[in-house]
Formats: C-alpha cells, sequence, structure tokens
C-alpha cells in the first residue's frame, strides 16, 4: 500500500490524498506537478526515477487505511531555486 505523503517534498505544498497535483516515483518520494514539471524536469532528485501522476485513494478506504501524516522535505538543489 502506498505511503500518501500529505506534502511536495520540494516547496512543502500541502497534496491531500485525493490531489490530482500530486507525483511519486517507485520510491514513493512525493512531490507537486508544478515542482515535477519546473523544476525537476519529471525526474525524482533522489533516485532518478520518473515521477508520475500519484493514484487517488477512495475516500471510503482512506477512513480505514489514512494518508502518512509524516511531512518530508529535503534541501535539492532544484528547489533552491
Amino acid at each position: 500500500m502506498l505511503a500518501l505523503r500529505p506534502n511536495c517534498e520540494c516547496c512543502d505544498r500541502d497534496l491531500p490524498a485525493d490531489s490530482p497535483d500530486a507525483r511519486i516515483c517507485t520510491f514513493e518520494c512525493t512531490f507537486c506537478a508544478d515542482c515535477t514539471d519546473n523544476r525537476l524536469g519529471g525526474l525524482c532528485p533522489n533516485c532518478g526515477g520518473n515521477l508520475v501522476e500519484r493514484p487517488i485513494r477512495p475516500a471510503a478506504a482512506l477512513a480505514r487505511f489514512p494518508a502518512s501524516p509524516e511531512r518530508v522535505t529535503k534541501p535539492h538543489r532544484a528547489c533552491a531555486a
């Protein structure tokens, strides 16, 4: 099951579990669409993998399997720009 992180690792923008703007890599690093497209070139700065649209977890499933509350941010060179 995906750990739906609540924010963009780059700009710290809120990304609710139902956000169509969330992007993830295979390691579940999470970024917003704006940072993915305009700062990161579609690639995860942690692993180099591609960032894709994060699936939506239906509301009924969120009640049983909630999104992660852990906010992750890292000082990536591209995010500092």
